[in-house]
């Protein structure tokens, strides 16, 4: 029990979606130089949703990839807000009308209710393009972030 029930931490995923998000993150780096995160949170600071994850993006220091290569999904389950945000070299690769397609094909799945899913799946098709744009290298490549799923409030 809780000294502090009012404090509960959200869960807006169980156990094994995240795991599965976790899964599709760590797979999709596999194939590529580029970094993927996931932010989820109840609210949407800003009426913007991608001028949330931008600042979120800036905020897990996601800039300080080597290549400029670095993804934010970004979504705020209560307000039913979210955004995809590119660093600058996979934008400059891919730009806009690829990161619509993505965030059209997440709400597909959330109008569904298959949150994690979407997320998944998303997860996937920007792998891909980093692979397309940015491929693993053996011999120079790490790890820059971490691969865990960002809780916010």
């Amino acid at each position: 029990m809780s000294l502090f029930p009012f404090f509960k931490k959200k869960i807006f995923f169980s156990a094994e979606e995240q795991e599965k998000i976790v899964a599709a993150i760590r797979d999709s780096e596999t194939q590529t130089s580029g970094e993927i995160r996931v932010f989820v949170e109840s609210h949407c600071r800003f009426v913007n949703p991608i001028d949330r994850a931008t600042e979120a993006f800036y905020q897990l220091k996601m800039d300080a990839t080597k290549e400029r290569n670095g993804v934010l999904v970004y979504v705020a389950m209560k307000d039913r807000q979210l955004a995809v945000f590119g660093d600058k070299g996979i934008h400059e690769k891919v730009g806009d009308i690829f990161w619509k397609s993505e965030v059209q094909k997440m709400l597909s799945h959330f109008n569904a209710k298959n949150y994690a899913k979407g997320i998944e799946k998303v997860i996937i098709e920007i792998g891909m393009a980093l692979h397309d744009h940015f491929p693993y290298d053996k011999d120079n490549d790490k790890n820059e972030l971490p691969d865990d799923i960002v809780f916010g409030k």
